[in-house]
């Protein structure tokens, strides 16, 4: 089983994340940024994933620590369990709608983190989170996990361009880690 449990402690927050990449998509997540936690739970349920966060941070000073440092962990959770990687796709798309929005996400879990976001929000904040620090979540997420994403959002309403990023890189992830052969999908060998 492709599971994985690790904490993340700072002056500014404490975290504990445990991943099973082959779950049910069952979660518990508690961040303190309301918003937030409703993003986790959707990437948890739309990629399979089963998904406890708990994460304390200086929310009262704003959301930017709690986020980047569960991006930051979150990725280091989902390489560590990954393990040696032998046998996954590596390398998948998702495209998902929801009403008006499209994101469309492109992973490939190489061992060498890349962040490519294009991505325009109007609003500076939805709910309790700063829409600035969805790329930020994104780029600390894929530097930890050695992923490289090309991430790319079309609509109006900001929730629904964020929530449909979400479901598009839980997708593209769960793809991504599916074990169809026995060999470490590169030509170097490694990942």
């Amino acid at each position: 089983m492709r599971k994985k449990k690790m904490s993340r402690k700072t002056s500014e927050t404490d975290i504990q994340i445990m991943l099973n990449v082959d779950g049910k998509g069952e979660y518990h997540i508690d961040t303190g940024v309301e918003f937030f936690n409703h993003m986790l739970e959707s990437f948890a349920r739309h990629g399979f994933f089963d998904l406890k966060v708990k994460a304390q941070g200086d929310v009262g000073v704003d959301d930017h620590h709690t986020v980047e440092d569960v991006g930051l962990l979150l990725g280091e959770v989902f390489k560590k369990a990954l393990g040696d990687k032998k046998g996954i796709r590596r390398m998948a798309h998702a495209i998902i709608p929801m009403d008006e929005a499209l994101a469309t996400v492109a992973v490939d879990i190489s061992g060498r983190s890349y962040c490519v976001l294009d991505m325009e929000f109007k609003k500076q904040k939805v709910g309790d989170l700063s829409t600035e620090n969805v790329s930020h979540f994104l780029k600390s997420f894929a530097q930890n996990g050695g992923i490289n994403i090309n991430a790319k959002l079309e609509g109006e309403n900001d929730h629904h361009q964020i929530e449909a990023l979400f479901k598009s890189l839980a997708r593209a992830l769960k793809e991504a880690v599916t074990v169809e052969h026995d060999m470490i999908p590169s030509t170097k060998g490694v990942l």
